[in-house]
């Protein structure tokens, strides 16, 4: 009988974790027993939620700031309770978002380079009426978060205005988990009722609601955002772990569902869409899973895992534009230690011969700018994100001014001049030689008039 190897430009791809003079040691990483990432990371910083006594608090270190780290260095400390969850704006690796128990969600600047310490925050969004758990920043529109509580509400808030949009009372329990779509136009959650959402956020309108695992303990998931697939992660009734795969234009039935193991740590899936491979990796766990998308069935493919003997207690992920493509880094995590304070980047490699850039490894990803304005976004219109590639690495980090008129009530961090320049020369290499008239057809693309119009504003 003849036995037949699927072949994968991923099948081989291993991890590899940084020296000791590369990881971050003395940081305090919070005890919190709450089920979330702790930490998050930009090309320019790593934050990650500590213990601190009067309060909630967050470190935010310069990626570069190997080694021992002061105890306060980087402090970011504001909230009147413990931080649950932080997220780094997409657009603007300068500006994170924090929530906390204290039923606030606050925005806070981040110099270049890091400070000693932070108390003043941009914004406070209140609206919540008991701890906040989840927070989510939308993919394409700027300045829209969504944010979930225990008093079971969703909110979804126009930062830059500092108030709240719409108020999505849909659930019954705490939400456990969110993630939005390609574009931004729905967002999934589970929750602790058992049961997976599919949610309208500009019409506050409930798409689709179907169960989902049955175990009760938490459920985790990952938008498969360019699939139109969510991928859920929880436990039988039983308690074994599980996973499953949906289709969003049919959540009645789950396309694939399968046991994992029988630890009972709570699994985080991480989903890469440039290359349709999902990371699965388990609180307490010391290996790290990754399987491979596919079209057909079975769905997904096992790939390989990494292991170690070192417990996490989270993981956080580093965008696309943050990796180093001449070392064939497709996947960064920045590990945090169930047993000590430490933090230590793992990269996963794709074998190939480093120095050169793979296309087939690095097609085009997600930029660091939106793709809509919150106005345009909320009288309902949907784009993808704008792409650019790896290659040449330019525009790879953002500096964007933040300014705050108190006034107006009102959080500029980005200018409608830097947007377009980054769009136009994102667009560079892409020579059309249709008429001038022929282009303005195309909504898609930058007309003269859209770049000169914006540059005079």
């Amino acid at each position: 009988m003849s036995f037949r190897i699927r072949p994968s430009k991923f099948r081989h791809v291993y991890g590899e974790p940084a020296k000791k003079n590369l990881c971050y040691e003395n940081i305090r990483i919070s005890k919190n027993a709450h089920d979330t990432y702790f930490s998050c990371a930009n090309p320019k910083f790593l934050a990650v939620i500590i213990e601190s006594a009067g309060g909630g608090a967050f470190q935010v270190l310069p990626l570069e700031r190997f080694g021992r780290i002061d105890l306060d260095w980087g402090k970011v400390s504001g909230h009147s309770g413990p931080v649950l969850d932080i997220k780094f704006d997409p657009f603007n690796d300068n500006v994170i978002a924090s929530a906390s128990e204290d039923c606030t969600v606050k925005l806070w600047h981040i110099p270049d380079g890091g400070a000693r310490e932070i108390r003043d925050s941009l914004v406070t969004l209140q609206g919540h009426t008991r701890r906040v758990v989840q927070i989510e920043w939308h993919p394409t529109a700027e300045n829209i978060l969504i944010s979930a509580g225990s008093d079971s509400l969703v909110i979804l808030w126009d930062c830059g205005a500092g108030e709240a949009i719409r108020i999505i009372d849909c659930h019954k329990d705490v939400v456990c988990s969110m993630g939005f779509s390609w574009t931004g136009n729905v967002f999934a959650t589970t929750c602790r009722d058992l049961q997976i959402r599919l949610i309208e956020p500009r019409m506050a309108k409930l798409a689709q609601i179907t169960p989902g695992h049955a175990g009760s303990k938490a459920s985790k998931l990952a938008f498969l955002t360019n699939r139109k697939q969510l991928f859920t992660t929880g436990f039988s009734k039983y308690t074994d772990r599980q996973y499953a795969v949906w289709d969003i234009n049919n959540l009645s039935q789950p396309l694939k569902m399968d046991i994992l193991d029988s630890s009972s740590g709570v699994t985080f899936p991480y989903y890469d869409p440039d290359t349709s491979v999902v990371y699965l990796a388990g609180r307490g766990d010391g290996n790290i899973r990754y399987y491979e998308m596919v079209d057909s069935f079975p769905v997904l493919h096992y790939l390989s895992q990494y292991q170690s003997s070192a417990p996490q207690r989270s993981l956080c992920a580093m965008p696309k534009r943050g990796l180093n493509v001449n070392a064939c880094e497709i996947f960064r995590f920045y590990k945090l230690y169930a047993t000590k304070n430490y933090i230590e980047p793992i990269s996963m490699i794709a074998p190939r011969k480093s120095g050169l850039f793979h296309e087939d490894l690095f097609p085009e990803t997600a930029a660091p700018t939106p793709s809509m304005t919150t106005e345009d976004w909320l009288n309902g219109q949907n784009s993808p994100p704008v792409m650019t590639s790896l290659k040449t690495r330019d525009s790879l980090k953002t500096n964007k001014p933040v300014v705050y008129r108190a006034g107006d009530n009102q959080l500029i961090t980005s200018d409608r001049n830097n947007e377009l320049k980054f769009r136009f020369i994102a667009d560079t290499a892409k020579v059309d030689y249709r008429p001038l008239s022929e282009r303005k057809q195309n909504k898609g693309a930058l007309t003269d008039d859209d770049v000169r119009g914006g540059f005079n504003r």
